[in-house]
């Protein structure tokens, strides 16, 4: 009976980390937004999707033949570190905002893809 107080309160401090963990989760202004944050950034919604108001990924390509395998090289890296970063919802190329490519050609295409995460809120 000795450590009936101590079973007592391993309950009780999951059900509070539960409950700090549900507000750290949500953000105020992506709630009220009709968005579920799923990281730490404030998201807003826009077009239909919710992204992040000012917090850019980008992702480079190496060295290709042609300009359009180096664009879909670094949309690749973009997608694959978003993916990894916030979640699969949030690593779609075509659901991102504020895209911007730019490339050079000395020898061998490189380009770098820039945009803000989205996903279907």
């Amino acid at each position: 009976m000795r450590n009936l107080g101590a079973l007592l309160a391993v309950p009780v401090l999951a059900v509070g980390a539960l409950v700090a963990t549900a507000s750290l989760s949500h953000g105020g202004r992506a709630e009220a937004a009709g968005c579920n944050a799923y990281t730490i950034h404030d998201e807003r919604r826009e077009g239909g999707v919710c992204c992040f108001p000012d917090h850019f990924h980008s992702g480079v390509s190496s060295s290709e033949s042609s300009r359009g395998r180096a664009v879909a090289e670094a949309v690749k890296a973009w997608e694959d570190f978003t993916w990894f970063e916030y979640g699969g919802a949030y690593g779609h190329w075509s659901l991102a905002h504020s895209k911007s490519v730019s490339c050079s050609n000395s020898g061998g295409w490189k380009c770098t893809v820039e945009a803000r995460p989205c996903h279907r809120g």
